[in-house]
């Protein structure tokens, strides 16, 4: 069953939620990389709890005005004016108070949450407040979700993908360099608007399917685990659209499936699966690889200092670095170099000098501060500044005997 739904095997419906929903995963993987750039993470954390009174006036209100309480449009509109007086209030009071923003985001974020929990209570009073099914917006649910819902959710992704492509420039200028975004002519109050416009707009559009508690995991796991897998501000985005989308993909088939399971949850816990798994296996970054790096670079101080210790007629008491250069060929069990040993040790002992000699000289000093134990001097001067240092040096000298 898993398998056909994430294949759009399981109908109509269920392809068209699907893929719904992983277009609102790409879109919040994309808008929340600005977001983790901007270190502005915890915004759409009140962004997201600010929605939940708003979906309760709205359906008040629809109730009251003899229409269907349970519109999805009627619901994100209300949803979306209660996110703007959250984000509008979370910037007045970091502004205009001494509350700092993380302060600030606290206390939205409390009093707009517990205000739409009231209301829900309210709304179970209601004799058509019974059966709302508004809880859903908490967790998720796409169990529910109409074909005009899933359309409108799609839609809503592909727009705000598109507004991404283009403000993508100066929003990444003002992430990165706030000055200098300034200085070249962009408005920062502005861009820092459209930004949060387009997360309060993914927040809003996210509620059928992730609900407003989770949303926020949905916007910065998967920018966080995309930063394991580049450097470049550029490729992290894409990453992130990537990683959201698979997550939103595998979790809403998952849901089609089981539809008693809560949406968001499996969501976010496929997102958070995706994370681990760059956590630990990003080539670059990964806690395995680096792991890795780290035993081989530690293994290779151990023979270099092993070789410098031979080269000086210096006994080595270290295990590890005798049974390394026996293993490497480089040195008897007694801690005799061999003669692959002994050339080896001249050239490490020459290359010491080398860089001992450039740091000295003010003029290789910068150059010189970059090794780091196992650096090539070939790698940081060039063929000239190298002769030089052996004009200085002298010629090779042998062993100690």
């Amino acid at each position: 069953m898993l398998f056909e739904a994430l294949f759009f095997q399981l109908g109509y419906n269920a392809t068209l939620v699907t893929f719904g929903a992983t277009l609102l995963g790409v879109a919040a993987g994309v808008t929340g990389s600005f977001l983790f750039f901007r270190k502005r993470a915890l915004v759409s954390d009140a962004i997201s709890h600010a929605t939940l009174p708003g979906v309760a006036l709205a359906f008040i209100v629809m109730v009251a005005l003899g229409f269907d309480g349970r519109s999805l449009p009627g619901l994100l509109i209300g949803s979306a004016i209660s996110a703007a007086a959250g984000l509008f209030a979370v910037q007045w009071l970091a502004s205009r108070t001494r509350l700092t923003e993380d302060a600030a985001i606290g206390a939205v974020l409390s009093v707009f949450f517990g205000f739409g929990i009231v209301l829900l209570t309210v709304i179970q009073t209601m004799s058509s407040g019974r059966q709302a099914g508004l809880e859903s917006f908490l967790l998720g649910s796409t169990a529910g979700m109409l074909y005009a819902d899933a359309i409108l959710i799609a839609a809503g992704g592909a727009l705000a993908l598109l507004l991404v492509a283009i403000f993508r420039r100066p929003m990444m200028m003002v992430s990165f360099d706030p000055e200098f975004a300034r200085a070249s002519g962009i408005n920062l109050d502005r861009t820092d608007l459209i930004m949060m416009g387009l997360v309060m707009g993914v927040t809003v559009i996210g509620l059928k399917i992730v609900g407003l508690i989770l949303i926020v995991a949905l916007l910065i796991i998967p920018p966080v685990a995309a930063r394991f897998w580049s450097d470049r501000a550029d490729r992290v985005v894409l990453i992130a659209g990537v990683l959201g989308g698979l997550a939103a993909w595998i979790g809403a088939s998952a849901s089609a499936v089981a539809p008693n399971l809560p949406t968001g949850p499996i969501i976010v816990l496929t997102a958070f699966a995706l994370f681990a798994i760059s956590m630990l296996f990003a080539p670059a970054r990964g806690l395995l690889i680096s792991a890795v790096n780290h035993r081989k670079f530690q293994r290779g101080v151990h023979i270099r200092q092993g070789l410098v210790s031979l080269a000086q007629g210096q006994p080595i008491y270290e295990p590890l670095t005798i049974r390394l250069l026996r293993t490497e060929g480089l040195a008897r069990a007694d801690g005799v170099p061999t003669e692959n040993g002994i050339a080896r040790a001249s050239r490490v002992l020459r290359d010491e000098k080398r860089w001992e000699t450039a740091r000295a000289d003010p003029a290789l000093e910068m150059a010189a501060a970059r090794y780091d134990g196992l650096m090539q001097i070939e790698d940081v001067l060039t063929s000239d500044q190298i002769a030089e240092l052996d004009a200085r040096i002298g010629g090779p000298k042998g062993l100690p005997a």
